[in-house]
């Protein structure tokens, strides 16, 4: 989070972890992005970087921002979302189908950027704007992968998610079908990790706003250097040679 005044620029650090805030300097305070204790129109600018796809309410989430911050202020965010780990998801229900009779959710589910985009109007913020990076990173075996998701605090935090630990041999055989389906000709696996940059105004008066419906003043054929066509006229049938 971060708020600024005309004259002295002012951060504030926000977490709902009190080990991660004694590392920052500056003003902090512990919260829960559900649960936000900033007063309405009380921020200029509120940043986060991928934290806002552990929410359990995102669409709350974004509303409470919206409301924190002041007429066109800013919110610039990024989230894991989309095609996130799809390989990891599809082997672990595969192989726990397969050998414990069921599959058990191992990896969250993630919003797409189009479904991102549409929470943010949603929330009541102007200009909104969603994009994504896709990266795809490679390892030598899937174990690997799980121990780089574990470093990253990333684990398992489903409450529906099975509380026994995943035998040996399920986790085996998702490693088995993972080489088989998602491996280069190097042996090596990939790993999709897909980052959804949003950003969306507070909305004000300055902002840019669209004409009304027959207010353009120029020809969508002009801008497109394009011959107009009326509607009832029909285009020559293409023929093969």
């Amino acid at each position: 989070m971060a708020r600024t005044t005309a004259s002295i620029p002012a951060t504030v650090t926000a977490d709902l972890s009190l080990a991660m805030l004694a590392r920052r300097p500056g003003a902090c305070v512990a919260c829960d992005e559900e649960a936000l204790p900033f007063a309405a129109a009380s921020l200029d600018l509120v940043v986060s970087c991928l934290a806002l796809h552990w929410v359990n309410d995102l669409p709350g989430a974004l509303v409470q921002i919206r409301r924190a911050l002041k007429p066109d202020g800013l919110l610039l965010a990024a989230l894991v979302g989309g095609d996130t780990l799809f390989e990891l998801r599809e082997c672990l229900a595969a192989a726990e189908a397969e050998l414990e009779g069921g599959a058990s959710p191992r990896v969250a589910p993630f919003a797409d950027v189009q479904a991102l985009g549409a929470l943010l109007q949603r929330a009541g913020f102007a200009l909104p704007v969603a994009d994504l990076d896709r990266h795809v990173v490679r390892y030598a075996h899937m174990l690997e992968l799980l121990r780089d998701l574990r470093r990253m605090g990333a684990t398992n935090v489903l409450l529906e998610r099975r509380r026994a630990p995943l035998r040996r041999a399920t986790l085996a055989r998702a490693a088995a079908r993972y080489a088989e389906r998602f491996a280069d000709a190097d042996g090596r696996i990939r790993a999709t990790f897909e980052v959804i940059s949003i950003s969306g105004w507070a909305p004000h008066e300055s902002q840019q706003k669209p004409l009304r419906p027959g207010a353009a003043r120029v020809r969508l054929a002009d801008a497109l250097g394009a011959a107009e066509q009326s509607a009832g006229d029909k285009a020559n049938p293409r023929r093969d040679s």
